[in-house]
């Protein structure tokens, strides 16, 4: 038993009932085959990347399912041959879930390698100094004269 996906694209104008048939469809060739259902979202009208068949939105029905390869093959033939449906696409995933699992086995094992953290009291942060009281002049720029003090005699 291999794990996938299948994602198709209704008519917008496809009514609740056309809906709940295509996916009572899925579940029949899916379950009759000694498949099992896992998880079934319907996403409801969204607009579609681009147009297809003179249609700009589509009805988008997601189902995910545990099955044989023949199965798939089957349920691609159905729904190639309905007039409802616009598009659809199957994904194995069974492939992905593997991957993912074995990436967090050796996420946790690195965690555990690595020494904790050590959480020490909260550091006092210095005040700064205040500035100097005359600023330099910037780079590049003359310096202004220094004024005299006024008991001081003039310069010649």
């Amino acid at each position: 038993m291999r794990i996938y996906e299948e994602l198709y694209i209704l008519r917008p104008d496809a009514t609740e009932e056309d809906v709940d048939a295509s996916v009572e469809m899925v579940k029949s060739i899916v379950t009759t085959a000694g498949g099992a259902i896992d998880k079934v979202d319907k996403w409801g009208v969204r607009k579609l990347a681009y147009r297809l068949k003179k249609l700009n939105e589509g009805f988008y029905v997601l189902i995910q399912f545990s099955a044989k390869p023949e199965v798939v093959k089957e349920l691609e033939r159905r729904l190639r041959v309905s007039d409802a449906v616009v598009k659809f696409i199957t994904v194995r995933i069974d492939e992905k879930l593997k991957w993912l699992e074995k990436r967090k086995k050796i996420r946790e094992k690195r965690a555990a390698r690595k020494p904790p953290p050590v959480v020490g009291p909260p550091a006092i942060q210095p005040v700064p100094a205040a500035p100097p009281a005359v600023a330099a002049p910037a780079p590049g720029l003359p310096a202004e004269p220094p004024v005299p003090a006024p008991d001081a005699p003039p310069a010649e």
